[in-house]
């Protein structure tokens, strides 16, 4: 009788965070389902791309010498370090754009918020990415290069850091680019540019003080010398290296992309 009479318990309601941690979680595993398996060509693309720039930069290398003109440190090695780092900011950038375009139907559920697909997108993208670097770094291993990291603490943070300035570089371009579509084919258009003036391929150490001075404007090279830092002791960064500087323009470029999801947050689910 007693059993009868109970009445059910209410459900007790869930806060905040645990809703966007379910959020989070089930977003991801659709990104993650949809990154890995919807081509049967995604995991070879990832790893033959940088294999394939650095095949070619080492064909070019007999003609140029550019082996000699990097202190302290193997060509090869130096070159798929920054190489690795400067891809895990430009897929976050790159990512980040079409985040938005890509969850609109997501966003009639009031749980889901433009900024939502953005952050696991990244978060996806660099698990990914970090991947692939460790799967070079056996494979340079057992071809003996010299890949394995003198300080393991400062590679992983600046490996970290460069993570970091690619989910802000997205947060910023996911919105630039819903609202005014150009905007994300400039930033195609760039990615090949940016790629030379972070000096991924060849030193920057190499170039006059006049424009080493612009170039070092850019947050990226700094996170991929103090990347290279980690990996060869007595490297010589290039002048100018501050991760101080870099926070400083990374945590911005996070407060500005979040600021402008909160501020067009209406547009970015009506587009």
């Amino acid at each position: 009788m007693d059993n009868i009479n109970a009445q059910p318990q209410p459900r007790r309601a869930r806060t905040p965070w645990q809703v966007t941690r379910s959020v989070w979680y089930a977003m991801f595993m659709r990104e993650a389902i949809s990154r890995t398996m919807a081509d049967r060509m995604g995991w070879f693309w990832m790893v033959f791309e940088p294999v394939a720039l650095v095949g070619i930069m080492v064909g070019i290398r007999s003609f140029v010498s550019g082996d000699q003109l990097i202190a302290n440190a193997p060509f090869i090695p130096w070159m798929i370090a920054g190489m690795m780092g400067f891809f895990l900011v430009r897929e976050g950038m790159m990512r980040g754009m079409g985040a938005v375009e890509g969850n609109k139907a997501l966003f009639a559920y009031r749980q889901v918020q433009p900024v939502d697909p953005v952050l696991v997108r990244n978060f996806l993208e660099g698990m990914l990415r970090s991947f692939v670097f460790l799967i070079f770094i056996v494979g340079g291993l057992m071809l003996g290069l010299d890949m394995y990291p003198d300080n393991a603490l400062r590679a992983m943070g600046a490996w970290l850091s460069l993570w970091c300035l690619g989910i802000g570089l997205g947060l910023v371009t996911s919105v630039a680019s819903a609202l005014v579509p150009e905007v994300g084919k400039i930033i195609r258009m760039l990615s090949l540019p940016l790629l030379i003036i972070s000096g991924v391929l060849l030193p920057l150490n190499s170039l006059p003080h006049w424009v080493l001075k612009y170039l070092m404007l850019n947050p990226i090279p700094h996170g991929l010398e103090t990347l290279r830092l980690g990996f060869f002791e007595n490297y010589h960064v290039v002048n100018g290296t501050s991760m101080l500087y870099f926070w400083l323009f990374t945590f911005s470029l996070i407060a500005l992309g979040l600021l402008m999801h909160l501020r067009f947050i209406d547009r970015l689910k009506a587009q």
